[in-house]
């Protein structure tokens, strides 16, 4: 097995405040093991990622139905590489990605982490993600439901927290080209955390739309611990994702049970056998988001002015009642919980 690799964290300072809008590839910041994977999964050279780079800008430059948007190339590939350098389905995955934000701006704009409606979710290790790389140089989110516990917030703030993490990764080449691991404890989970969702659709959208919008490479989804007022959201979810997703979804008994089927324990904190503390894993983990912070707040500058590019708009009408109809379907079980 292959030595753990950690990551190495650095405070944000001033003087980074722009670093990742003007990155520009540099094939000494992307390990060996990234350069195969992009080159053997994504069709990635330099021919292909330079003329790709070049024509994502040109198109950009004549589309007058979006302004400010960042033309770096750390940007632009997040979409190149998400669809294997297909330009046309980049371009699109862009569009749906400017008008997710758009759409859905209550919950991705004004991403800051330091924000005090934000901030506990962070502080009390909701989210967080592992300094270590799996054994296939990997990150590995970690998830805990009872760093729900003890904090009042809206269900707005959770999904914002969630955006911010997955924002930070996409700002890292390493991790656009080599995916993300989700480990999902669920230990600690009331009915509260479920009900606070009064609108079941604004659910199933965020996964819908984030699974469509967001071009992080979602390689691996263990879940365990699971409670059942969980099972029919954890089924309601996976009924609106595409198969592949759907297909990477594993649901174990018990934190042991988990361990047998990830590539890697060392990703884990401490507490479930890993090697790092989870109080130093959010401590890095915070560092890490202070990093991106500026380059991420910076997105609410990037605007859609019209859809009319996005093929299949027309059909808008009909994916919003595929959801509606899957978001019926667990409306029952939500009004349920609130009168248990």
């Amino acid at each position: 097995m292959a030595a753990t690799k950690v990551i190495l964290n650095f405070p944000w300072s001033k003087n980074k405040e722009n670093e990742a809008k003007t990155s520009k590839y540099d094939a000494d910041s992307i390990s060996d093991l990234a350069k195969k994977v992009a080159k053997s999964e994504l069709r990635e050279d330099k021919e292909m990622r330079e003329e790709s780079l070049k024509q994502m800008r040109e198109w950009l430059a004549k589309n007058f139905d979006v302004e400010n948007v960042r033309t770096d190339d750390r940007f632009l590939l997040r979409f190149l590489r998400n669809k294997k350098f297909s330009i046309p389905m980049a371009q699109q995955q862009l569009l749906k990605y400017l008008n997710m934000r758009r759409v859905m701006d209550h919950m991705t704009y004004n991403l800051d982490f330091l924000d005090d409606s934000i901030k506990p979710f962070f502080d009390n290790g909701y989210i967080c993600v592992s300094p270590i790389r799996d054994r296939y140089g990997r990150r590995t989110i970690l998830y805990s439901a009872a760093g729900l516990n003890g904090i009042s917030y809206k269900y707005e703030d959770q999904v914002k927290a969630h955006f911010i993490m997955l924002e930070t990764l996409l700002e890292s080449q390493e991790d656009q080209i080599l995916g993300v691991v989700h480990i999902g404890n669920f230990c600690g989970a009331s009915k509260d955390h479920v009900t606070i969702w009064r609108n079941p659709t604004d659910l199933l959208r965020v996964f819908k739309w984030g699974e469509q919008s967001l071009s992080l490479r979602h390689k691996e989804i263990h879940l365990f611990n699971i409670v059942s007022i969980l099972k029919y959201v954890i089924d309601a979810g996976k009924s609106v994702v595409s198969s592949k997703i759907k297909n990477r979804v594993h649901v174990h008994l018990t934190a042991d049970d988990m361990k047998k089927q990830i590539a890697t324990v060392d990703v884990l904190p401490k507490e479930l056998g890993g090697k790092i503390s989870m109080s130093e894993m959010i401590q890095s983990w915070k560092m890490e988001l202070a990093t991106s912070r500026n380059a991420i707040l910076a997105l609410d500058k990037m605007k859609i002015l019209n859809d009319q590019g996005i093929i299949g708009r027309r059909n808008a009408d009909k994916n919003n009642n595929s959801v509606s109809d899957k978001s019926d379907q667990v409306i029952g079980s939500f009004r349920r919980l609130e009168i248990d």
